[in-house]
C-alpha cells in the first residue's frame, strides 16, 4: 500500500544534526498518522507515495522543521516560586505556570529549566531542536488504513518529538 494521506505509518529512525552527531534514535517501529497532527508537514509531505520497506535521508531546514530560535520564548523566573526538588531538564506547561511567574509567558509552548541560580530559574520555551537543520533517515516499516477513529482524533497518539513526555534526565524526544 502507498502512503497517502489520512493513513498510519510505522516509522524508524536516525535523527542527526548537520555535524552527524545523533541526537535521538528510534529503533522499535512507532506509528504515526499522515494529516494530523503527528508528523512534522515537510516530513508527511517526504512520505506521500512511499511504501513500506523504502528509506528516505531528509535534510530539513529550521523552517521545516521546529522552527528558528525565538529569544522572546526565554524567561527568568523567580526560584522562590518552584518546588525545592526543581531539575535541569524538568518541563513546564505555560498555561499552568506557579503562582508569582511573569504574566505574559505565553500559555501555548512546553517551558524547560535550562538552567538553575540560587535566586532565578531560566524557562525556555524554545522546542530544543529549534533554530537548527536536522538529518533524518527515516524506514517506513508498516503502512495501513487509518480507522475511523483514529483520524477522528487527528493522531495516533504519538506526536514527532512532542515535549509533554519529557521528565528530569531522560534524553528521548519522541
Amino acid at each position: 500500500m502507498k502512503i497517502t494521506p489520512q493513513c498510519a505509518v510505522a516509522l524508524t529512525w536516525t535523527l542527526k544534526d548537520t555535524l552527524g552527531d545523533v541526537l535521538d534514535e528510534l529503533d522499535e517501529p512507532v506509528e504515526f498518522l499522515l494529516g494530523g497532527k503527528d508528523l512534522l508537514a515537510s516530513i508527511e509531505e517526504a512520505l506521500v507515495g512511499h511504501v513500506a520497506g523504502d528509506a528516505l535521508e531528509l535534510h530539513l531546514e529550521p523552517e521545516n522543521a521546529f522552527g528558528d530560535y525565538d529569544e522572546n520564548l526565554v524567561f527568568l523566573e523567580p526560584r522562590s516560586i518552584f518546588p525545592v526538588e526543581l531539575e535541569e531538564g524538568m518541563t513546564y506547561d505555560g498555561a499552568v505556570m506557579p503562582a508569582g511567574a511573569t504574566p505574559a509567558i505565553p500559555a501555548a509552548h512546553i517551558y524547560t529549566v535550562t538552567d538553575l541560580y540560587p535566586e532565578h530559574v531560566v524557562l525556555d520555551g524554545n522546542h530544543p531542536l529549534s533554530g537548527i537543520a536536522i538529518r533524518l533517515a527515516l524506514k517506513i516499516e508498516s503502512v495501513r488504513e487509518a480507522t475511523e477513529h483514529e483520524v477522528g482524533q487527528g493522531s495516533l497518539g504519538t506526536g514527532f518529538f512532542k515535549l509533554e513526555s519529557l521528565t528530569p534526565g531522560s534524553n528521548t524526544l519522541h
